[in-house]
């Protein structure tokens, strides 16, 4: 998410944006394993991964949680805290050990406040991330759940 976009993922934050809001991260690390937040937590921070993997995860009644997404090195790990009511509608835990910028919600907020043009190309860049995020949920529990070849490209 930080570095220029590819075909399998959403455009980047611009330059300038992406140096404002590193001023605000603070370098974290979670031990392979680690839970990052559950679905229907309190979302009050995000996480752009600098290295490892992080899966993301939705519970299915019965079943284990399946997972949605692998990320990896610059992408977004978290999207709850931008919106209302700022409850996580995935899990994510760490694949790997992992290495990650982690950003407060609330100060990240402030900025958006503060600097509107700021705020719409954060705004733009974790709308991108969810849409493209929405988009790999729905295949991939179409490949878990449906008939064979149901989660093909539309």
């Amino acid at each position: 998410m930080f570095a220029p976009p590819s075909p399998r993922m959403p455009r980047a934050l611009p330059a300038e944006h992406r140096a404002r809001l590193l001023r605000t991260a603070r370098e974290v690390s979670f031990p392979e394993g680690a839970r990052l937040f559950e679905e229907g937590g309190r979302a009050d921070r995000f996480w752009v991964v600098r290295t490892g993997s992080v899966d993301l995860d939705m519970r299915v009644p019965g079943r284990r949680a399946a997972v949605i997404e692998r990320l990896g090195h610059n992408e977004l790990v978290g999207w709850s805290w931008l919106f209302a009511p700022h409850v996580w509608h995935l899990g994510a835990e760490a694949v790997t050990p992992v290495r990650a910028h982690e950003f407060d919600a609330a100060a990240v907020h402030e900025l958006c406040r503060d600097d509107p043009e700021f705020g719409r190309a954060l705004t733009r860049w974790v709308g991108d991330v969810v849409a493209h995020r929405l988009h790999a949920a729905r295949i991939r529990l179409l490949d878990l759940y449906a008939p064979y070849g149901a989660g093909s490209g539309l």
